[in-house]
């Protein structure tokens, strides 16, 4: 109980300071703001793993009793890349939404700080179901592994992604029950028109984020769980990793399309950790190959995207 309290208490404290301290007037995130807390983020998630040891080699964390200090640490770390690897494909989609509803600069950490707010709810439910269900049936190990293969080959087969809210059903719901605005009310979410108070498109482009990771999370939690199914390793290298792709947008933001490489790298790590669950009963990959495996797919990708795209000028996002 004491890490899970540390734990909150160590993520509540960042998320309090960034957004009632470094951000509480609304401005353009400049890249080299991003850069610092991106790196920030990434020190403190692998610094985690010091706790991580300790918890583990002391008992502090209630687990089955297999796992020691060392291979719990390798487990996080391997959850965090994977997780932090397959959440740079949420980045390309975050960039069309705000492009699509024309969000300013200045506005957009607002919108993509309460959007990990809700994620870190919406996935903290999906993996206490998940981890339950692996639990209970053991064949639910072959089911998410064929659903992580199966959405590899969307993946691969997928075009250019496209953004348009009006066919996303709850924003569709959310706008014949509440009324919403034409324009920007600075970074307000809601404001007070006569005597109706309505939502602007900032809600809005909220809602959108929120379902659109609801929906990454269908493929990055079985990922996940191809690693392990401790409940607390699990979800904090998962939330660690999605703190950290607020700030990562940002640095990303402008160079997107140098990454075109990048897709074929994480259709690949889906690919491998799909096959990792379907033979999981027969054959165990030690945690320091899987770790390299999901390390050397991203690095590859990235190299090989800004290798061919080193000619190409920044977007304007």
């Amino acid at each position: 109980m004491i890490v899970w309290i540390i734990f909150f208490v160590l993520i509540t404290t960042f998320l309090a300071i960034d957004l009632g301290v470094f951000n509480k007037t609304p401005h353009d995130v400049s890249t080299k703001e991003a850069l610092t807390w991106t790196s920030i983020w990434v020190v403190v998630s692998l610094s985690f793993g010091v706790v991580i040891f300790f918890a583990y080699e002391n008992d502090w964390v209630a687990h089955d009793g297999s796992l020691d200090g060392k291979l719990a640490v390798l487990k996080y770390l391997t959850g965090y890349l994977l997780e932090y690897s397959l959440s740079m494909d949420n980045i390309f989609v975050i960039a069309l939404i705000f492009n699509y509803f024309k969000i300013p600069k200045s506005y957009q950490h607002r919108v993509l700080f309460w959007g990990i707010i809700g994620a870190v709810i919406f996935r903290g439910l999906m993996i206490a179901v998940g981890v339950a269900l692996i639990h209970r049936f053991q064949w639910m190990t072959y089911l998410l592994g064929l659903m992580l293969i199966y959405s590899a080959y969307k993946m691969l087969r997928s075009g250019d992604a496209e953004v348009d809210p009006n066919h996303n059903a709850v924003v569709r719901l959310f706008r014949k029950v509440f009324p919403v605005t034409k324009t920007f009310y600075q970074d307000r979410f809601f404001v007070k028109r006569k005597y109706i108070t309505a939502a602007t498109p900032l809600f809005v482009a909220l809602i959108v984020v929120e379902t659109t990771d609801i929906l990454f999370a269908i493929d990055s939690i079985p990922a996940i769980l191809s690693i392990t199914t401790d409940p607390f390793l699990v979800f904090s290298s998962n939330i660690f990793a999605i703190l950290g792709l607020r700030s990562l947008y940002f640095v990303l933001a402008a160079m997107l399309d140098k990454f075109s490489l990048l897709k074929y790298s994480l259709v690949f790590i889906l690919a491998f950790v799909g096959v990792k669950m379907l033979i999981a009963h027969w054959y165990h990959f030690e945690e320091w190959v899987s770790l390299a495996i999901v390390l050397g797919a991203l690095l590859l990708g990235i190299g090989a995207s800004l290798y061919i795209n080193r000619d190409k000028k920044p977007l304007n996002v």
